[in-house]
């Protein structure tokens, strides 16, 4: 099972999150999940000079996230208004933006696309569900014409909801990058638990860590080092075995504020997941 579990790690080249590539090269990273480049970074011209930079790295490509303007994390009332698509006003346009993200991606070779789609409301007979169905809807089907699939990041909405938003769309190249800190910096469930909900959509994950609020789904929880927080990194594990994931394991620590401790952490993820890897895998 050579192949199971790449380790990698969430990156970008112009917005400063993650890794540089250099970086996780020198980590001995496999696998990065990119965070798409502004417009004027997508170009054939870019395309190319980054084809040739990740050749020369050794280093695949395995998800093109999408970010959009306007989007805030400062706290989770904010991201309830501004994230993703469910904010009607910015809707339209941010579904013509992840469209042509996803033919970045296509030009880069890279089959999946990934994003906050946002806080999808619980209730389906809310109107806003049945507006983010459908606009999810399009974009899957310009996706799945170029035989790419798309990718909702966990954590804004309890499993169950999300899992019934994944079966009601109705499309099959709808998954989920599982990302079980969210949930708990989120408050929206025990993650392993959730993991298992979804399980059948699992396609990616982000290997995250974080403590719970004392008012979980009110404040924040606190992100924390890989290993430092409740997600308990061996369970999960354990768990994206049970399911069979056998996809990448990608690290998500951003600090860019402060380069050296986040390269000190991240490495530190890196000898964690590969001991993991030995412990759990035959």
């Amino acid at each position: 099972m050579e192949d199971t579990w790449p380790i990698g790690v969430f990156t970008s080249f112009d917005a400063g999150l993650g890794l540089s590539l250099p970086v996780a090269r020198s980590l001995g990273l496999e696998t990065i999940q990119l965070h798409a480049p502004t417009s004027g970074a997508r170009s054939t011209e870019h395309v190319e000079k980054l084809q040739s930079d990740l050749a020369e790295s050794g280093i695949r490509v395995t998800c093109v996230f999408a970010g959009f303007d306007g989007e805030s994390y400062a706290d989770i009332p904010t991201v309830a208004r501004t994230i993703g698509l469910v904010p009607p006003e910015t809707r339209d346009q941010r579904c013509d933006e992840l469209k042509a993200i996803a033919d970045f991606a296509k030009g880069l070779g890279v089959d999946a696309v990934g994003l906050h789609i946002g806080c999808v409301p619980h209730d389906p007979a809310d109107e806003t569900y049945a507006a983010v169905l459908a606009a999810t809807r399009d974009v899957c089907d310009h996706c799945r014409s170029q035989g790419q699939a798309v990718h909702l990041e966990t954590g804004q909405e309890p499993a169950e909801v999300l899992h019934r938003f994944l079966t009601d769309s109705e499309r099959d190249n709808l998954f989920v990058n599982f990302d079980p800190a969210n949930m708990i910096l989120y408050g929206c469930g025990e993650p392993l638990p959730a993991l298992r909900e979804v399980a059948p959509f699992v396609r990616s994950v982000h290997c995250k860590d974080a403590k719970w609020s004392d008012r979980p789904g009110e404040t924040w929880g606190q992100e924390t080092p890989l290993g430092g927080g409740d997600v308990g990194m061996r369970d999960f594990l354990a768990v994206l075995k049970e399911i069979g994931y056998r996809g990448p394991l990608t690290i998500e620590r951003e600090i860019p504020e402060e380069p050296e401790r986040q390269k000190a952490e991240i490495g530190q993820a890196v000898e964690l997941l590969r001991s993991l890897k030995t412990e759990l895998l035959p």
